[in-house]
């Protein structure tokens, strides 16, 4: 059997003579001892160092690759007509192959050879990655309007033309040009997407618990903490890394591989702009691919390290509290859980038999669920964990919607703003915990507190926003013209296609038109720059002067409070970051010592059945809400036109206010009950020790029996 799994000063003691009996047969041929051999081997694969460096650069690849989604998610919507109930479905679904297989990976964990079952771990969502990218290679070319593939894209299809004029120029509904084929290749799409997504969960599940397990059973038992800190905070950069990955590449057109002959009209600030959300993965997945070709060179078992880091008491401290943190945050930071809480899991019973695992693990679930601390500190972390789910997940669509941002610059604000102040607020909660020595009841004020600010930083934000200005024959603002168009009449001799869409801008007025041929547009000019061409419509009945128009939606009228927006919600981040460390130490200082590693466990699979998966789904659900213009493919609803910006940044603002106010319920009683706790506790300490008292009582029971029996 292999070394154990457990938890540091526990790991497996490899004797001198027994690692030297080891190293020398592990891959010799024919696996005998070759004292000459053992020297010609390269040892940088017997090294818990060069395994660390491995990891740390495979778990922030494998972390990039599983956030990656959603950076791109609004982009992905609009390429392949899904709702926003559906992507964030989509989005939720890589956790679903994790939570089902990770059980069962705390049983093998000990049985099997962890670098070579996360190397195929790895491979695994190098396929997984590959796989997302196959949709847009059996797609048709994207086009941003519904002319056929053989005629110019953007050019007289959605001009004001009468039908006798120019029958030829009129494109035919896409409704009427359906056929069984293109719904069947949409559903085989989609269909890609979701097993992709299962897929790179299943990846997942054997890479960080095993390489923590192997790093904590052969590191030196002083060195390990630091490791472990030094693997976490490399890891935390994952995130961050996916949507500065996802910034660059969607300022990409979407078909690079495969442009159309005389370029494309469009700029990243056009509505149907889609960028290169595919070309993300196949970077990812072949950083991953990269970062598992060394696990298949490690040993099963290494010699264990015996040097101890010379400048290790000057970074322990730092260290120990990187550990501490990374057992308990690392699942709301990212789509992948944390490293400590799967290692955790691990530990569960490695010497059991799968019938024996099986059966004890609901018994010793419900006895751990009874403690009151450790159920409402696992209740505010699913508070928590949704709210970041669902900010990760919809955060780029929210403000590309409601400030007119685009999709890449969305994500560089994540990026490079809320998830690097979300990363101080864990080390701000790590350093207070460590250096004031915070007890239960201080840990429990720490995260009443920073959940506090946190509910009180989100109020503005219902505030942070405009209504959204007026589309002619989508919605109407009070104290304009009702109608189709301003001025009556001026459609009657256009032919316009039910279903196009590309919109154009009445600046003057603040009006859109669905197409320029629903603002009554004869004419189309292109105006040529040096870095961009702008298009123009002229000769609009419709408009007042008769334009022109320039291509594209209305910007926003308050754009300019997306980033004091974005600065309240990276504060409120890092508030609500502040609670990870004290939160988990409550969970290791409420429960038995015996349960300890068990209850991290089922906190974490908590996290991921009450929080990850539904919280996408639930944030999706509300947003489509929100909608007042569907596009229609084949006559069922595709994506989303346009949304009612007052209701959306209620509903979706309003949910990470619903979940906010939830994890501050929680902690307020969480203090009740340990107020409560010291209170008993103060009693117990005032009633004097009956063993004590029945001892010095038994000294002089001779010279007063009466007081002696009072």
């Amino acid at each position: 059997m292999g070394p154990r799994i457990g938890p540091v000063g526990d790991e497996l003691q490899v004797p001198d003579k027994d690692t030297k009996v080891m190293v020398g047969t592990e891959d010799a041929p024919g696996g005998k001892a070759s004292p000459k051999h053992q020297h010609l081997r390269p040892s940088v694969f017997h090294s818990i160092k060069f395994f660390l460096l491995c990891h740390s650069l495979l778990q922030l690849a494998q972390l990039m690759i599983s956030g990656y989604l959603k950076s791109s998610i609004s982009t992905v919507e609009k390429r392949f007509g899904l709702s926003s109930q559906t992507s964030g479905l989509l989005a939720a679904f890589n956790e679903v192959g994790n939570t089902a297989l990770i059980v069962f990976v705390s049983y093998f964990g000990s049985r099997v050879h962890r670098p070579r079952l996360i190397g195929y771990g790895a491979i695994l969502v190098t396929l997984a990655g590959v796989l997302m990218t196959v949709p847009h290679f059996i797609s048709e070319p994207y086009r941003y309007d519904h002319t056929s593939p053989d005629t110019p894209q953007d050019f007289e299809a959605s001009l004001c033309l009468a039908a006798t004029a120019a029958p030829a120029s009129t494109p035919v509904p896409s409704n009427s040009s359906c056929s069984g084929y293109t719904e069947v290749q949409h559903l085989a799409v989609v269909g890609i997407m979701f097993t992709a997504q299962t897929l790179l969960g299943v990846g997942g599940v054997p890479i960080q618990p095993f390489g923590i397990s192997y790093i904590d059973d052969f590191a030196h038992n002083s060195n390990s903490p630091l490791y472990l800190g030094i693997l976490f905070a490399v890891t935390m950069m994952g995130p961050g890394m996916a949507y500065g990955l996802g910034s660059l590449m969607l300022r990409l057109y979407v078909d690079i591989d495969r442009m159309p002959e005389g370029g494309i009209s469009l700029t990243s600030k056009d509505p149907r702009w889609v960028g290169a959300w595919w070309l993300g993965f196949l970077l990812s997945a072949g950083a991953v691919a990269l970062a598992a070709i060394p696990y298949f060179f490690f040993p099963k078992e290494m010699p264990k390290e015996k040097d101890e880091l010379r400048f290790r008491r000057k970074v322990l401290a730092v260290s120990d509290l990187s550990v501490s943190k990374g057992e308990d945050s690392s699942s709301e930071q990212s789509p992948g859980a944390s490293p400590e809480k799967k290692a955790g899991l691990a530990q569960m019973a490695p010497d059991l038999t799968v019938i024996q695992f099986i059966r004890v693990f609901p018994r010793v679930l419900l006895r751990t669920l009874r403690h009151p601390i450790f159920l409402l500190v696992v209740l505010s972390q699913v508070c928590v964990s949704s709210m970041v789910a669902g900010m990760a997940t919809f955060l780029p669509k929210f403000l590309e919607r409601q400030f007119s941002v685009t999709a890449s610059y969305a994500n560089l604000l994540i990026g490079c703003l809320t998830i690097p102040l979300a990363i101080v607020g864990i080390v701000v909660g790590g350093i207070l915990v460590k250096r004031l020595r915070l007890g239960p009841m201080h840990c429990g004020t720490l995260c009443l507190l920073g959940s506090l600010f946190c509910l009180l930083l989100s109020m503005p934000l219902f505030f942070m926003g405009c209504s959204t200005h007026q589309i002619a024959g989508v919605n109407h603002q009070p104290g304009a013209q009702p109608g189709l168009e301003l001025f009556p009449g001026c459609m009657e001799p256009c032919s316009c296609p039910p279903d196009d869409f590309n919109p154009v801008c009445d600046s003057s007025a603040r009006v859109e038109y669905l197409t320029p041929c629903q603002a009554g547009c004869t004419g189309r000019v292109v105006q040529e720059a040096p870095d961009k061409s702008q298009v123009f419509y002229t000769n609009c009945s419709c408009v007042a002067g008769g334009g022109p128009v320039p291509a594209g939606s209305c910007d926003s009228a308050c754009s300019h409070l997306v980033l004091p927006f974005m600065i309240l919600v990276s504060l409120g981040a890092a508030l609500a970051s502040v609670t990870h460390t004290p939160s988990f130490m409550l969970i290791l200082r409420g429960v038995k010592k015996e349960d300890k590693t068990l209850a991290v466990g089922i906190q974490f699979m908590l996290l991921r059945v009450l929080a990850w998966m539904p919280s996408p789904v639930i944030h999706g659900s509300a947003i489509d809400t929100t909608c007042v213009y569907w596009a229609q493919s084949c006559g069922r609803r595709a994506v989303c036109r346009y949304y009612d910006h007052n209701l959306l940044r209620n509903r979706f603002i309003g949910l990470q206010f619903f979940f906010k106010t939830g994890s501050l319920a929680c902690f307020a009683l969480i203090l009740a009950i340990l107020r409560q706790q010291v209170k008993e506790e103060g009693a117990k300490e005032t009633i004097p020790n009956p063993g004590l008292q029945q001892q010095l009582l038994a000294s002089g029971a001779k010279k007063e029996p009466e007081e002696s029996r009072v």
